[in-house]
């Protein structure tokens, strides 16, 4: 089974073609660069003749700079701004996301190099120890309107732009209408007050008003939500007028 699938950089100034991908089985490696000898040849003359390297491992592949000066980025696209950074002439940095983007500087222009990391390994299910089941360590109940609210406060994020910036009170009060009729600036509030207090997290400047800018109460818990999992893609199905008879019941 293949272990990582490899999106090259456009070639012109036309999107990326998704459909030249070079896969690689575990072990496999794969050098890029500007030299034509190279597995992945970039033709830019801001990359390195010996960029670097990809190897596959079993669920994760690792990536080495081979550049002299250049540090290269390693990007989550389906994070709240996760990155890595692999600093020149480092080897065998390992990467941890399943959809990751390589930032290559290269004499003003930034090339991005797409990598895929599908293959996933889990313990097979089977009875556990004797004893107290472990206490969950965020309790989040998908039936209740703070959960919508937070959802829609990860909404943005999620579909996509991981710098994206946070809806104001008054665009999550018109978000969550289909599913909220009775959405208002002051319960939505509430909503983003209990969850602060809920997910332990320390509230943002009480004298903080709503506008575009960054809420610090509001990216902290979007920030946790998002790196812990605890709103999905599939949960925004809770915005929706679909889902307005588990969103009715409150927490309110």
């Amino acid at each position: 089974m293949y272990s990582i699938i490899v999106v090259p950089p456009p070639t012109t100034g036309d999107r990326q073609d998704r459909t030249a991908q070079i896969r690689l089985a575990p072990g496999e490696r794969l050098s890029f660069g500007r030299a034509p000898e190279n597995g992945l040849t970039i033709p830019h003359d801001g990359v390195s003749r010996r960029a670097g390297e990809l190897c596959a491992q079993g669920a994760f592949w690792i990536l080495s700079n081979l550049s002299a000066r250049q540090t290269y980025v390693v990007e989550n696209p389906e994070g709240a701004g996760e990155h890595i950074k692999v600093g020149p002439g480092r080897l065998d940095a390992p990467v941890p996301f399943e959809f990751s983007r390589i930032v290559l500087p290269a004499a003003g222009d930034l090339l991005t190099v797409e990598v895929w990391a599908p293959r996933h390994d889990y313990l097979r299910g089977g009875a556990g120890p004797d004893g107290d089941t472990t206490a969950p360590a965020f309790s989040v109940d998908r039936t209740k309107r703070y959960f919508a609210v937070l959802a829609a406060l990860c909404e943005p994020r999620l579909r996509g732009d991981p710098h994206a910036p946070l809806p104001t009170v008054d665009q999550v009060v018109d978000r969550l209408r289909p599913a909220w009729p009775a959405a208002s600036r002051a319960s939505v509030q509430w909503n983003i007050d209990y969850l602060a207090v809920k997910l332990r997290l320390k509230p943002g400047p009480e004298t903080a008003e709503t506008g575009p800018r960054l809420n610090g109460k509001k990216e902290s818990l979007v920030s946790l939500a998002l790196r812990f999992d605890l709103v999905r893609e599939d949960d925004l199905v809770v915005l929706s007028g679909s889902a307005s008879g588990s969103a009715s019941r409150a927490a309110r």
